[in-house]
């Protein structure tokens, strides 16, 4: 759909679409000029986004600078942090679907001649690339940045470690007065969360697949520099405009394989998968699990920043040099295509140009990762046909591998009692199922369960697998994506309480001791429980696919 601001500013016809733009304050000087979307969700209900308004009126400064006409336009946004453990989770990742719609509407019906999108936490990163990649007019994302690290003690916090003290105080380990620190302590102000979950991995994504300025992952939000990367992204669309370079220009198949590199490599949120799988079918691109399992398989793990390792934070990873010095790294054993196109105007290499990696803790060297695969691993076997997903980075070395009686679930909400109630033990593996795309419906996070746990001191004996997914704040053996998933009629709704698990990582295998004749006597019968749910989350349950598939609307 190619779209151009003349449409509804040149000619007589149009004289009824200029007086509204007058009305608007614009002028004539203004409409001669390309109309550009500047796409903000700016709220008030997110840390990451409370200071987005600011940093649009810098990206529309840019614009200006540049020779354009900059009209901001809004996008919605989920807090995950506020909406975890309830049923405001089930709406999270639904929004990304909104979201995308409600820019390709903004956009079409305005005739924007490109968008500058300004996100920056979980399912809003994503959304709007897929309506970048939908529409496929010039576009460039410029995100908040992170939130610093809190500080408890001598010791940098963040999230995470929020969640698992709830978890500590049940087993007795700290009292209120400590929790009540932790609440004052770990978020010391507006930007994405610190550590690598979601909002983080995609806004470093972003950078990586080439649709964002170097920086974008990295620089604080509280940093001037952020405002001045905004500007230069106002300036640099304009850029964009004049030479005509698309979204899917620069989303190859090449590009998406450099991102999941750069994901391995960073240890990022398994949500990226979700929402790469989705990006990628807005772009028209071909991808899989079995594809993100190749690339893992060849990609070192070279960071381990908060929730795997507590010491460093994003902020950490951008005085290392931030994403381009993990491309540096990547680029050097040619795990990386750097002939490829970016919003820069540039190739990857020509980005990559003198980039150091600055602090080698932080950043590890090539030779010498974490692993020699990456951060994020795919799981098949007979509770697991069409895949699933685990945070490998993440997995304490002695649960890699793990066998286990299943103990089992329909909801979080059990779960989560059960763990409170200590009658979880060492060994168990935890099964929370009809937590799926259309069994929850929405696929809830399970981060109370997996942070609850994990403040217990169990995340290195008890494992967990879900049909649903997890939070990039989780740690421990936290399998998720479980497909098919229960609702759907997968295997994982046929366990019962007390049915031998195995899970193998490093093999990829996910199974059940049972034969495929136990299977089938289970499934006669049997018949999948359905979401009870009213407004628009009916829709979506009956509209989306599979997490194989990214969780995409049919």
């Amino acid at each position: 759909m190619m779209l151009n601001s003349h449409t509804v500013t040149k000619g007589v016809e149009r004289a009824p679409n200029r007086s509204l733009l007058y009305a608007c304050g614009l002028t004539p000087e203004e409409l001669n000029r390309p109309l550009i979307g500047v796409v903000s969700s700016f709220t008030e209900i997110i840390p990451g986004h409370i200071h987005l308004d600011k940093l649009a009126e810098a990206v529309k400064a840019g614009v200006r600078i540049a020779g354009g006409t900059p009209i901001m336009v809004p996008a919605i946004g989920v807090c995950d942090g506020i909406a975890m453990g309830h049923a405001g989770m089930r709406y999270s990742l639904p929004s990304r679907e909104l979201i995308a719609d409600s820019v390709e509407t903004l956009a079409v019906s305005h005739a924007f001649d490109a968008l500058v999108l300004i996100p920056n936490c979980d399912k809003i990163v994503p959304g709007m690339l897929m309506a970048a990649a939908r529409v496929n007019i010039p576009s460039i994302v410029v995100s908040g940045g992170p939130m610093l690290a809190g500080r408890h003690g001598q010791q940098p916090i963040s999230l995470s470690q929020m969640f698992e003290a709830v978890g500590s105080l049940k087993a007795g380990i700290i009292d209120e007065e400590e929790l009540a620190e932790y609440e004052r302590e770990c978020c010391p102000g507006c930007g994405s969360c610190a550590g690598m979950y979601t909002a983080n991995s995609m806004n470093c994504l972003s950078e990586a697949i080439g649709m964002a300025l170097p920086g974008n992952g990295t620089i604080p939000a509280v940093y001037a520099q952020r405002t001045h990367l905004a500007k230069r992204a106002g300036m640099r669309v304009m850029e964009l405009v004049e030479k005509d370079i698309r979204p899917r220009d620069i989303l190859t198949p090449d590009a998406f394989s450099n991102a999941l590199a750069v994901d391995m490599a960073l240890g990022c949120s398994t949500n990226s998968v979700l929402h790469l799988l989705a990006i990628a079918n807005e772009a028209h691109v071909p991808m899989s699990l079995e594809k993100i399992s190749e690339v893992s398989a060849r990609t070192p793990n070279l960071c381990h920043l908060a929730p795997v390792g507590q010491r460093h934070h994003v902020e950490d990873l951008d005085r290392a040099g931030g994403v381009p010095a993990v491309m540096a790294e990547l680029s050097k054993k040619g795990l990386l295509n750097t002939g490829l196109l970016t919003v820069t105007g540039q190739t990857v290499a020509e980005n990559l140009a003198g980039v150091e990696n600055l602090d080698p803790e932080v950043v590890r060297p090539i030779e010498s990762p974490y692993s020699e695969s990456g951060g994020i691993a795919v799981l098949w076997g007979n509770i697991a046909r069409e895949g699933a997903v685990v945070k490998r980075s993440a997995v304490d070395p002695q649960m890699l591998r793990h066998a286990g009686p299943a103990r089992v679930f329909d909801g979080e909400e059990a779960a989560i009692a059960a763990i409170y109630a200590g009658s979880i033990r060492p060994g168990d593996i935890v099964v929370i199922r009809y937590e799926g795309p259309k069994g929850g419906p929405g696929m809830r996070e399970m981060l109370n369960p997996t942070s609850a746990l994990a403040g217990m001191g169990l995340d290195k004996e008890v494992a967990l697998i879900t049909d649903g997914r997890f939070s990039g704040a989780s740690r421990g053996a936290s399998i998720g994506h479980v497909c098919p998933e229960a609702a759907a009629g997968g295997e994982i709704g046929l366990l019962r309480d007390g049915d031998a698990l195995e899970i193998d990582i490093p093999a990829g295998g996910l199974n059940a001791l049972l034969s495929d004749e136990e299977f089938a006597a289970r499934r006669a019968g049997h018949v999948p429980k359905q979401p009870d749910v009213g407004g628009w989350l009916r829709r979506y349950a009956a509209l989306v696919t599979s997490a194989n598939r990214g969780a995409v609307l049919k």
